[in-house]
């Protein structure tokens, strides 16, 4: 694949699992909803990756770290919000961390985060 099709798959990924994110969350599966809500997100740092670098895109599940191997121009705000949305990651996937997270995903705890997955996946749509 050239970096254009590479772009578009990294992009067309996330964007089903977008519809997946608010799928779990109406279905009350909170705890996935986020975890997926985190692939969205990777997926798309990956895209700018892909775009703005190179086809070969760093590997790994840190947000954060992705984000500034992509030189993606972060506020502070950003980089937190990246940084907690990687602990969704985490949490969400092993056991001894997935009872903790599980009682943290509350309605209004996963809402929360659901529009913020929103807003940051919204901002580098525009940046592709």
């Amino acid at each position: 694949m050239n970096k254009d099709e590479l772009t578009a798959y990294w992009v067309e990924s996330s964007n089903r699992d977008f519809k997946t994110m608010l799928n779990l969350f109406k279905n009350k599966d909170y705890h996935w909803s986020l975890f997926v809500g985190h692939l969205v997100i990777e997926k798309l740092i990956k895209a700018y990756y892909v775009k703005n670098i190179g086809a070969k895109h760093p590997f790994g599940h840190d947000l954060l770290r992705l984000a500034v191997e992509a030189k993606l121009d972060l506020g502070e705000e950003q980089k937190d919000i990246l940084d907690t949305i990687s602990t969704f990651n985490i949490r969400a996937r092993y056991d001894d961390y997935k009872a903790d997270f599980y009682k943290l995903c509350t309605k209004e705890f996963t809402l929360e985060w659901v529009k913020k997955i929103k807003g940051f996946r919204q901002w580098l749509i525009e940046m592709l």
